[in-house]
């Protein structure tokens, strides 16, 4: 079961730092470079300030052990769908092979980091039941 946790927070951590921590430090620390990402892709600015307060909403979810299940779940899918959506944009707009290879990479490690919270609850919750 340790094993299963060291996966988790290793995955938990990378989205963390790079849909919580990047986003939020380029708004506070470099804020002429907020839109860099998605106004080449033709997006509004402000949709670049939307993105990131749902980002850092969402890794806050997922990274708090206390918050709702249903919660952690909107905030995995609300992360996934940015991911993918990115890949889209990526593929339809400028077609830069790297571009459209990094979002699904960290979709690859948020879907660990999802799929390693299932095993941490589910083993948590069968041992609930045993001692029960």
């Amino acid at each position: 079961m340790e094993k299963n946790k060291i996966i988790f927070w290793t995955a938990t951590i990378i989205i963390i730092l790079w849909e919580g921590v990047m986003p939020l430090s380029t708004v506070l620390f470099a804020p002429e470079y907020v839109n860099a990402g998605t106004k080449p892709l033709g997006y509004p600015d402000y949709f670049a300030y939307t993105l990131i307060f749902c980002k850092v909403l969402g890794v806050i979810a997922i990274a708090i052990p206390n918050i709702p299940a249903k919660l952690k779940e909107w905030a995995y899918a609300g992360l996934s769908f940015n991911l993918i959506f990115a890949f889209i944009s990526h593929s339809c707009v400028d077609k830069n092979i790297g571009y459209m290879l990094m979002p699904l990479v960290f979709l690859g490690i948020l879907a660990v980091s999802y799929i390693y919270k299932n095993k941490i609850y589910n083993n948590s919750a069968s041992g609930l039941r045993q001692k029960a």
